[in-house]
């Protein structure tokens, strides 16, 4: 480990309390079960590399404390901490080394988008509530297998070509991204809300499709009007 430098001393430990305080976010609204799941933020660096605060492998929702989380490089090396980062680092880590834009990462498996996961298909965008959160469709990435980075270049690969903050890895689950964690958390809870919602449609019949120009339109609407600015 080589240590977290002292100029960012203060920005680490600070993300280190917004992270831990967001996984409280994952189980209240039902996105995890046991200690699946996590939640990340990038801390930027103007004089080098940044770094990213994450949860720890295996540890209990009820343990996780800011003094719990550990920090790495974006090659997924541990920098600071005494635990083993959690097995979706390297995700996250080519994540953020690739799309400069990302300030947090939040993978779940949640039980409705991961079985839209589970089927390989993307979910539609029949609800305005999707065109304004996500643009158009959640699209599907492909497998991969969880060790290295694999998971990243699929997330990275599939977003990119979309204004989606979700995906759906093939058999895995979500991962959303956000400019900081808590945009990422959300995207999160949207995620797994439309995929619930679409696919008790389904159950009634066929779902009516959102022409594309009311599509942008909502998107363009609730991304620079709603809200405040």
């Amino acid at each position: 480990m080589t240590g977290v430098p002292t100029a960012l001393r203060a920005a680490v430990d600070a993300a280190k309390e917004r992270v831990a305080a967001l996984h409280a976010e994952l189980p209240r609204w039902e996105l995890v079960v046991w200690t699946a799941g996590n939640v990340s933020e990038r801390v930027p660096n103007p004089d080098g590399e940044d770094l990213l605060v994450i949860k720890p492998s295996g540890v209990a929702y009820e343990d996780i404390t800011a003094e719990a989380m550990v920090v790495c490089d974006l090659a997924g090396n541990l920098v600071e901490g005494e635990r083993s980062p959690s097995s979706d680092t390297a995700a996250h880590a080519y994540v953020y080394a690739n799309m400069p834009e990302v300030g947090g990462v939040v993978h779940t498996h949640s039980t409705y988008a991961t079985a839209w996961a589970a089927r390989g298909e993307e979910i539609p965008c029949v609800l305005t509530m999707m065109a304004d959160e996500f643009g158009g469709p959640i699209p599907v990435g492909p497998f991969a297998i969880i060790g290295d980075d694999s998971i990243g270049r699929g997330i990275v690969e599939t977003l990119r070509e979309s204004r989606s903050p979700a995906v759906l890895m093939q058999n895995h689950g979500p991962f959303t991204i956000g400019k900081d964690a808590r945009a990422a958390v959300k995207a999160a809870v949207m995620c797994e809300e439309v995929a619930r919602t679409v696919h008790i449609a389904r159950q009634l019949g066929q779902p009516l499709p959102i022409d594309q120009h009311h599509v942008d339109s909502l998107y363009d609407r609730y991304q620079n009007v709603y809200g405040q600015h």
